[in-house]
């Protein structure tokens, strides 16, 4: 057993800087026999945060100790870009993937970097605007998948089709949460060699850990003391992490009696997984030249609210409504589960961002004029799925861009601002339907659902696309919860083998049309739900 693997058995014992010395002097032999062992590519996984950095670097240098003819094995360094990352912290992420793809070369180290980002259906603003995905929480965190593990596993995917495996090194540490902890020993009983765990959610990718038992305070001493050797400053992310503390004290780490600021966190400035961005709070707190973020800050927190349900719609995504037993101050009820984002609240947040945009180019340092905080490709697919998937053609996304910015949108889509209906039809829509949003949001399917089939040599598919409008749009959202709290109690009345109560809800279908059918022959048309509809009204006159 190695130096590193007795070390290991210590848990999290606290380290002498002698003893974390002679630690990593064992755990670079550990990286050099792993790495020499056979030709199984790594893909090394940063953020460019404390723990990645120090693995990176560990493993450079361990790498750079061997004979340039051992050096035969890519070692694929990738970070994820989600688009929505700490603008200071995104801008420290570049810097360092530029200073690490040149020290490579001029190294002659097989490090080969790569920024990943999510494809363009999954970033966060095409979700959130575009789709109108309420602002993650716990209970939905949408986010994660489709901006961090995605693109990873895509790339880690491709690395294994091309090599049939592959060893991802990862900076987890058990001293991170309780939570990591437990799942770092639990992958720890299913090891195949002596640091290598199984991946569960990728087939033939196994994962190195080799930092798992050390402290924040080994980590900072291990920065401080050792140099970078791709030319990047640790103590610049020191003070990164420094201005990211809400009390701003980060102490130099002398000894393990010294705390060190381990506990601030980076990631994403819209995040609502958390109770405050404290990080972008501290730098703002902290630093007046950082106070241009305010606005993103204020973004985050007006999209963090507990309870958003008027801003969504009253039906589910795909146009149903769902229930749900609500239990609020001791009392149940049956209640709809919210939606996406309503129309408004989707413009509204589109426009809320393009301001926050807009503003930050004015006010930030030189360095950072440039910053974008949703890309014109973005915007693009919003347009797009309001306009085809959402059947807004009043297309508010260049007018609310013009308004904003003053500058004319530039669609890249080819034949994007053609179109047959559009704000002047709308608004003559909106003065007919007379304030009704259910029937405004019915006319528009309908007449859009006949524009985007109108050049179709054969329009397979149109009559099953119209009855969908039906079935999401025809009703008032008073009806259509009342009709959803129906079915519920009728397929319970089914569950529990209730005859009597199944029998008479469905009987009381059966008399409610017998009734509107009262007095019809038998050649007259079949009973519809607009021929009730009309009946009713015309009853009611």
């Amino acid at each position: 057993m190695t130096t590193a693997q007795q070390a290991e058995n210590k848990g999290q014992q606290t380290r002498t800087v002698a003893e974390l010395v002679d630690y990593i002097q064992a755990l670079t032999i550990e990286i050099q026999e792993l790495y020499c062992l056979d030709e199984i590519p790594w893909v090394l996984g940063v953020s460019w945060g404390k723990d990645s950095s120090t693995v990176l670097q560990l493993v450079w240098n361990a790498i750079a100790s061997l004979a340039p003819e051992k050096r035969t094995k890519t070692v694929y360094v990738i970070t994820t870009d989600t688009q929505v990352e700490n603008p200071v912290v995104s801008a420290w992420v570049r810097k360092s993937l530029q200073n690490l793809k040149v020290a490579a070369k001029e190294q002659g180290m097989p490090i080969d970097p790569h920024l990943l980002q999510p494809v363009i259906q999954d970033t966060f603003w095409v979700n959130l605007i575009g789709k109108g995905y309420p602002a993650p929480r716990n209970q939905f965190r949408w986010c994660t998948p489709r901006l961090k593990i995605n693109p990873a596993n895509q790339f880690i995917r491709e690395i294994v089709r091309a090599n049939g495996e592959t060893i991802l090194v990862l900076g987890t540490r058990k001293a991170e949460s309780a939570k990591r902890a437990a799942t770092m020993k639990k992958h720890q009983v299913d090891r195949v060699r002596d640091r290598l765990s199984p991946n569960a959610s990728l087939p033939n990718s196994l994962i190195y850990t080799p930092i798992e038992d050390w402290s924040n305070n080994d980590v900072w001493i291990y920065l401080n003391q050792w140099d970078n050797p791709w030319g990047q400053s640790n103590k610049e992310l020191f003070a990164m992490y420094r201005g990211a503390t809400a009390d701003n004290e980060c102490p130099l780490v002398v000894d393990t009696s010294t705390p060190s600021c381990g506990d601030s966190r980076f990631g994403c400035w819209v995040c609502t997984l958390v109770n405050k961005d404290k990080s972008m709070e501290a730098m703002i707190q902290n630093d007046e030249e950082k106070e241009w973020m305010q606005p993103l800050l204020d973004i985050r927190n007006e999209l963090d609210i507990k309870d958003d349900r008027e801003k969504r719609d009253f039906r589910r995504i795909w146009g149903d409504v769902q229930l749900f037993e609500r239990n609020k101050n001791g009392e149940t009820s049956i209640e709809p589960i919210p939606g996406p984002y309503t129309k408004y609240w989707r413009e509204h947040w589109l426009r809320r961002l393009l301001e926050a945009q807009t503003k930050t180019r004015r006010t930030a340092p030189e360095s950072m004029r440039d910053i974008t905080l949703i890309t014109l490709e973005e915007m693009s697919e919003i347009r797009r799925i309001w306009l085809e998937e959402k059947h807004e053609f009043d297309d508010s996304l260049p007018r609310i861009y013009q308004e904003v910015t003053g500058e004319e949108f530039q669609d890249p889509r080819p034949g994007s601002d053609y179109s047959l209906l559009g704000r002047d039809e709308w608004i003559v829509l909106e003065e007919i339907c007379e304030g009704d949003a259910m029937h405004l949001e019915l006319m528009a399917k309908l007449l859009d659902t006949e524009r985007q089939y109108r050049k179709k040599t054969r329009r397979v598919g149109i009559y099953e696309t119209l009855e969908k409008c039906f079935n999401t749009s025809s009703r008032s959202p008073e009806d259509a919860i009342k009709n959803a709290r129906l079915k519920r109690e009728l397929s319970e009345a089914v569950s529990q083998g209730d005859v009597a109560k199944v029998k008479q809800m469905t009987l009381g279908d059966v008399a409610a049309i017998n009734e509107v059918d009262e007095g019809k022959s038998e050649s007259d048309e079949e009973v519809t739900w607009a021929s009730m509809k009309f009946k009713k009204e015309n009853s009611e006159e």
